[in-house]
């Protein structure tokens, strides 16, 4: 009894049996609505952030979280650079590379390609390749014996295995009294390498350091010292501070650079992911409206009476947000449970309905992502269910203010 009049009223309501069972139909279809637009947002925002962290982590797994490298593409003080980067707080490792495009040629099979030179003791530092190398070691890499690691792809498109000989063609060129000769050297296959990554698996090659710097005569140089840091998030940060302190001039980048545009491309399918799948909320809250009308209209001889023992329009407004709110709070409730019980158990459900149907749904000679991955963001929880609660709630405020601006006397006129 000592309750809100509106809150009291709304409640009794809402608990009530209607005498139109289409009203309630139509309200239990609103709450349906909204707690099915609420799990299918939740469940596609988490599978979506797993796709993004999947492939941050196999793309970040061939590439630096940071690079120092020279303006002309040769670095001869690599071994400072190195030491000054390693004091850094967040730098974890470091280790110079050399990176030039050649040709490899095995019998009529020709393959542009992206050579990239390696200390087989240094790289495990900054890059995952020794845990991706499928057939053979890192360690294959010996300085003179030219050994080279090709991606599986790249190795498919070549038709070569381990044990066989390739041919390196490379842009720099010698002078012979034949003329101008474009430098060739023959590599043997030690290793092949998956990442998962079309990019990589297709294009790239990986030989030792001595080795890359004979054949791209660039004697003690490397094209650059390649970091990785305790956190690639802060990778911009500890971009900027490395190029203030280092002395002299040189390039700084960070992996957001280097694809920005690949996680923009991503970031962008997401948020207009969730404006469309909001739509499936915004439909329901629709139905919130008519149901309201619908309650209005049938309650119009409730709703004079009151006014004649003395509700004012507002205490009668709030009856019906009452209602409505009620079912906009019950919807996203449910949505929010289906949401988050779905999107941490998505991957054992998919796996599951794979074996009752007998086929793969995302076949892993077709898709490099075999499995749907799955990321819970809890602070995306609760906007969505922020969001849900709100529309419920505005689609509730147009027929609560036409059922305060019923008059009693025409209402009651003809009863």
């Amino acid at each position: 009894m000592y309750r809100p009049l509106s809150l009291f009223i709304g409640l009794r309501y809402t608990r009530a049996k209607r005498r139109n069972h289409f009203i309630s139909f139509i309200s239990l279809i609103s709450m349906a609505g909204i707690a099915l637009g609420v799990t299918a947002l939740i469940t596609v925002l988490s599978v979506m952030n797993g796709f993004e962290t999947e492939l941050r982590q196999r793309i970040l797994g061939m590439t630096a979280h940071a690079t120092i490298s020279g303006y002309d593409g040769s670095l001869d003080n690599w071994r400072e650079l190195g030491e000054i980067s390693d004091r850094h707080k967040r730098v974890v490792g470091s280790a110079p590379y050399i990176q030039k495009e050649g040709m490899l040629i095995h019998g009529q099979q020709v393959n542009g390609s992206l050579i990239r030179g390696v200390l087989p003791e240094e790289e495990p530092k900054v890059s995952e390749v020794t845990r991706k190398i499928v057939v053979g070691k890192l360690d294959d890499l010996i300085a003179g014996e030219y050994n080279i690691i090709l991606g599986v792809d790249l190795a498919r498109i070549l038709g070569v295995m381990t044990g066989d000989k390739v041919t390196l063609v490379t842009p720099t060129a010698n002078v012979t009294p034949a003329g101008v000769m474009p430098r060739l050297k023959r590599f043997t296959v030690s290793g092949i390498f998956e990442v998962g990554m079309y990019e990589y698996d297709s294009a790239l090659a990986l030989i030792h350091l001595d080795d890359a710097r004979k054949l791209f005569r660039m004697e003690d140089g490397v094209t650059g010292v390649r970091l990785k840091l305790d956190d690639l998030f802060k990778a911009p940060a500890v971009s900027r501070e490395l190029a203030e302190s280092i002395p002299g001039i040189y390039l700084v980048r960070d992996w957001t650079k280097h694809h920005a545009n690949f996680f923009r491309a991503i970031k962008t399918e997401k948020t207009v992911m969730f404006f469309i799948l909001l739509l499936i909320v915004a439909v329901a809250a629709f139905n919130i409206v008519s149901t309201l009308v619908m309650l209005v209209t049938d309650k119009t001889t409730d709703i004079a009476i009151l006014r004649t023992m003395g509700a004012t329009p507002r205490n009668v407004m709030g009856i019906f947000m009452v209602q409505g709110t009620v079912i906009g709070f019950v919807g996203t409730l449910l949505g929010l449970f289906g949401g988050i019980v779905l999107a941490l158990n998505v991957e054992n459900i998919i796996p599951a309905i794979e074996e009752m149907v007998g086929r793969k749904i995302m076949p892993a000679d077709v898709y490099y992502i075999s499995d749907l991955p799955s990321e819970l963001h809890w602070e995306q929880v609760v906007v969505i269910g922020l969001i849900s609660f709100a529309i419920s709630v505005v689609a509730t405020i147009y027929p609560a203010w036409r059922a305060s601006r019923t008059q009693p006397a025409e209402s009651l006129r003809y009863e």
